[in-house]
């Protein structure tokens, strides 16, 4: 499968946030959100992600969609992170200042950078030991935000992702997502306090977004190497990381 081939879906809900700037409205409220429609399973997987970050080789880390500062809090509470960079991105001002109150106990070992995944001009090629993105996928053109992951990364270079995935089980599957269509609706509108965007573009996004073996399959299209991919909690989300070609760019001592 090409990326041609799944050019109409590069953005699996259809969100452009120069539009709408929901993100925005709701970010004093979006670990709520996250905890009502994942019934608190997303902290699971945050900490999950957060210690696969942590693992990788690397002395500077970039995080894209960074959101609240929720997964960058866990990877600096890491031991191992001690004297390691990250700089945590996302498109939202608004968002990142939730974040930057977050991270105030790592200013020294954080930078927060208003930045969009599609198009990260600001970061030079080749520059960055590993990149993240954590549930950010389904809401921007993925590819572009692949090809910007590969291009400002080292060769060698890791890619961790958490994003929405296929439980292998088609029934189970398809039950979920009619459980998701009929009830995130209802969680969402409370939960937003009536604002229907909040909740329609994550579910737009988590119906229409490649299964693990397609996204692995991209990251390979793309031009990574190593795709690996880790399904949690029966398949609604996976862990993918992929390295860029060429050599290591930095060991742990």
């Amino acid at each position: 499968m090409s990326t041609d081939d799944t050019a109409p879906q590069q953005n699996a809900a259809e969100f452009a946030w120069q539009n709408d700037d929901v993100f925005g409205r709701i970010a004093s409220r979006y670990d709520q959100l996250c905890d009502v429609f994942s019934f608190g399973i997303h902290r699971l997987w945050k900490r999950r992600v957060a210690r696969r970050i942590a693992s990788e080789d690397w002395r500077t880390l970039l995080d894209g969609a960074t959101g609240t500062g929720d997964i960058i809090l866990r990877v600096l509470a890491d031991s191992s992170t001690q004297g390691r960079t990250v700089i945590a991105s996302d498109v939202s001002a608004k968002m990142l200042a939730i974040a930057e109150q977050r991270l105030r106990a790592f200013q020294d070992a954080v930078s927060l950078r208003l930045l969009d995944a599609e198009n990260m001009s600001a970061i030079p090629t080749d520059s960055i030991d590993a990149y993240s993105i954590s549930l950010g996928l389904k809401i921007c053109n993925r590819h572009l935000a692949v090809q910007e992951a590969l291009r400002v990364l080292k060769p060698g270079g890791r890619l961790i992702v958490l994003e929405a995935s296929n439980i292998r089980w088609k029934l189970l599957h398809r039950a979920y997502l009619a459980y998701m269509t009929v009830c995130m609706p209802v969680l969402g509108w409370l939960a937003s306090g009536g604002d229907a965007s909040a909740y329609s573009y994550l579910l737009q996004g988590v119906r229409d977004f490649p299964t693990a073996e397609q996204l692995a399959q991209e990251l390979l299209n793309h031009g990574f190497e190593e795709v690996t991919f880790e399904r949690l909690s029966l398949g609604i989300v996976a862990i993918h990381t992929a390295r860029k070609p060429g050599a290591k760019p930095y060991s742990q001592p």
